[in-house]
């Protein structure tokens, strides 16, 4: 897999290259912001994952990330020290699949990069045979993976969309965290259970519909249909 690896300090970036290329991955370095949007052009060949340091010295690493969105769907794993939940979910906003808070294991970082390879590989994977879910002022159409509350398009990221889509599918119906992780995140990893936490946390507050997502504590969560 090809991986675009955007860090402005040389040594950990050859570190990190380093491990990186053991584990057989073919890792180009964008050492600014402005490098990584160079490195996406649209006739370049494609990156598997972009690994995204938000301490960058030309630019705010959440601005390149919305900037990275717009011109590719490459899934994007924000590296950050900022370990509070608004900040993961405002890097969620801008379109990061996944991220990964400082300092952190170098086995943690594998099995997320792991973790959203897969998932975007198997992106058709939900709902064979259906076209749409529809729950009140809610409509998920599953072939061009849209969502739109009230005929407003919501912009989801991958892993927001089949988060919904898991969870509108049997709504009422408690889903363990475990299934979830399992089936959205297709790991069994226990550390994706904090992920899942944010993920459901940033869908409330896009679908601006907060008791949409119900919270079974010490069990999972289900979706409670809206009326109308």
């Amino acid at each position: 897999m090809r991986l675009l690896l955007v860090e402005d300090d040389n040594h950990v970036a050859a570190a990190l290259s380093a491990v990186l290329a053991r584990h057989g991955f073919h890792v180009t370095h964008a050492r600014s912001g402005e490098e990584a949007l160079q490195a996406l052009v649209p006739d370049s060949d494609g990156f598997g994952v972009v690994l995204l340091d938000l301490g960058l010295p030309d630019q705010d690493g959440y601005e390149v990330c919305g900037k990275i969105r717009k011109r590719t769907a490459t899934p994007v794993i924000m590296v950050t020290a900022r370990a509070d939940v608004r900040s993961r979910i405002h890097g969620l906003n801008l379109g990061a699949d996944d991220y990964v808070v400082k300092p952190y294991d170098t086995g943690e970082l594998l099995a997320r990069i792991h973790a959203v390879a897969r998932r975007t590989a198997h992106d058709d994977s939900l709902a064979p045979g259906e076209d749409a879910l529809v729950l009140g002022s809610v409509r998920i159409e599953l072939p061009n993976r849209q969502v739109t509350v009230d005929g407003a398009a919501v912009q989801l990221t991958r892993k927001e969309f089949d988060l919904l889509a898991l969870l509108a599918q049997r709504p009422g119906v408690v889903f363990r965290r475990e299934q979830i992780i399992s089936e959205v995140w297709r790991t069994s990893w226990e550390g994706t259970g904090r992920t899942l936490e944010v993920h459901v946390a940033s869908l409330r507050s896009k679908l601006r519909m907060p008791a949409l997502i119900e919270t079974v504590r010490g069990v999972g969560y289900r979706l409670v249909a809206p009326a109308g």
